[in-house]
C-alpha cells in the first residue's frame, strides 16, 4: 500500500482540480440545455425559466461555470450539492427506491461529488487558489 500512496498521493491536488473542472462541465450542460436549448434535449424543450426546473437551470448554469474556474468553490459546491439532493428526492425517489431504477444515479453522484468539493476545496488549478497566493 505504501508504494501506491507514495506514487498516487502526489497527484491528489491535481486530481481534486480535475474533479472540480469535470463536475462543473457536466453540471453546466444541464443548465445550458434547460435555458438556452444547447445541447438540444427533448425533455428540456418546454422548460420555463421561472419554473422549478428553470430555477435549477440557472443554478446549474452559474454554479457549473463557477466550479469550472474554481471561484467561490466551497459555497457554490455546497449549494449545488443541496440542489442535487433536492432534485433526487423530488424528481427521482418517488419513482422507486433504487437510483438505477428511478433514474437518479447522476443526481446522487453529482450530490456527493459536490459535497466532497465543498469540504475539500477547489484544488491548485483555480481562481480560489490564485487569490490565496496574492
Amino acid at each position: 500500500m505504501d508504494a501506491f500512496d507514495k506514487i498516487l498521493g502526489k497527484w491528489q491536488p491535481t486530481a481534486l482540480s480535475l474533479l472540480r473542472i469535470i463536475t462543473g462541465l457536466l453540471i453546466i450542460q444541464h443548465g445550458m440545455g434547460k435555458l438556452i436549448g444547447f445541447p438540444v434535449v427533448a425533455m428540456y424543450a418546454t422548460v420555463k425559466p421561472l419554473s422549478l426546473i428553470g430555477a435549477a437551470g440557472f443554478i446549474e448554469l452559474i454554479g457549473g461555470a463557477l466550479l469550472i474556474i474554481g471561484l467561490c468553490t466551497r459555497p457554490v459546491a455546497f449549494i449545488l450539492s443541496g440542489m442535487m439532493a433536492f432534485a433526487y428526492f423530488i424528481g427521482h425517489f418517488p419513482k422507486g427506491f433504487h437510483p438505477l431504477i428511478n433514474g437518479g444515479t447522476l443526481a446522487a453522484l453529482y450530490c456527493f461529488a459536490c459535497l466532497y468539493l465543498a469540504t475539500a476545496g477547489a484544488g491548485p488549478w483555480s481562481v480560489d487558489a490564485s487569490m490565496k497566493k496574492a
